[in-house]
């Protein structure tokens, strides 16, 4: 027979004065969440568009894509695509990075978003983590939960998600400064994404500006590239006034493609990766004298040019700047 009490667990002591509710032993967590990162979280974060490239995002096209295909304007290519192509020259644009030593975090292809190898769209990259996107159109809504599920694997901060009627994509955002962001208002982010932008943003101490972009361009960042502390490259007659007097006020001085230029070449050209101060890869296309053209454009600004294939990938109205998702 058991003894009186036997297999009763003990009385719990009063809680008052025990570590778990502040009393003696408890151990306040004094480090801010910037001190953490490289520690608790991966040594990430970003407040520049030039610093040396450490470390980007991609996603291979897969199978959406392929299925795509049978129907390119519904799912907002602009021509079908051959997904044997697209995945050699997505596959070659890693390797590049690699070769160059900066590390390529995967997120898995996706089966039912043909879009979703985008990944500069996704997310924008701040000093203390990144900002998801909301995708502006149905299509691609819910990209950004796979974006989401592979930075929280890599140990990358969540500083926010877009709530509401709230509509960012990524490329729409710029760092003019490490105080000051730029944001492009039009098809793809809205106002109701800048409000909320700039106050996760006012929270770390930066300041953004807004700018009106033209109708019938996609996104900020395929019309100004940010190459160098002193040097920019936009294009003319689209890039907002206010982005180019931002730039000046700051001693950036901002570089013209020659209008003479034909307009797939300037697209596909600034649509470019910068990996260091006057180092950037820019998307390639066979045989194409536009873009040897818009080469020597950059090489005379003393720009060290990398070039990534994106003969089929540019089917997709995507190059070697849509796919790259920047994290530090």
């Amino acid at each position: 027979m058991a003894a009186p009490g036997e297999g009763t667990p003990p009385r719990l002591a009063d809680s008052f004065g025990s570590a778990a509710y502040g009393g003696k032993g408890w151990q306040p967590r004094v480090a801010s969440h910037r001190d953490e990162l490289g520690t608790r979280w991966a040594a990430v974060g970003l407040a520049s568009e030039w610093a040396p490239l450490a470390t980007v995002l991609l996603s291979p096209p897969g199978p959406a894509l392929a299925a795509a295909g049978n129907a390119p304007d519904a799912h907002q290519l602009l021509a079908p695509v051959d997904i044997a192509r697209a995945e050699a020259e997505h596959d070659a644009l890693a390797a590049l990075y690699r070769a160059q030593g900066i590390e390529v975090l995967t997120v898995p292809a996706s089966a039912t978003h043909p879009n979703q190898m985008f990944c500069a769209d996704l997310f924008a990259m701040t000093p203390e983590g990144a900002i998801l996107a909301r995708p502006a159109s149905e299509v691609r809504a819910g990209e950004e939960v796979a974006v989401a599920a592979a930075l929280a694997a890599a140990r990358v901060p969540i500083l926010a998600t877009l709530t509401g009627g709230a509509t960012f994509e990524g490329a729409d955002m710029m760092w003019l400064d490490p105080g000051t962001v730029i944001l492009g208002r039009g098809l793809r982010t809205n106002e109701a994404a800048i409000r909320q932008i700039a106050r996760v943003l006012e929270g770390i101490g930066v300041s953004c500006l807004a700018v009106d972009m033209p109708w019938g361009v996609m996104h900020l960042m395929g019309l100004l590239r940010i190459v160098a502390p002193d040097l920019a490259v936009a294009w003319p007659r689209r890039v907002p006034h206010a982005a180019v007097a931002a730039l000046a006020a700051r001693g950036v001085t901002v570089a013209f493609p020659p209008r003479d230029l034909p307009e797939p070449a300037v697209n596909t050209g600034m649509n470019a990766v910068t990996l260091g101060p006057r180092r950037i890869v820019m998307p390639w296309v066979t045989e194409d004298a536009g873009l040897a053209a818009m080469r020597g454009f950059y090489e005379g600004l003393g720009v060290e040019v990398l070039t990534a294939p994106v003969d089929e990938m540019r089917k997709a109205a995507g190059a070697a700047g849509c796919l790259t998702g920047i994290v530090a």
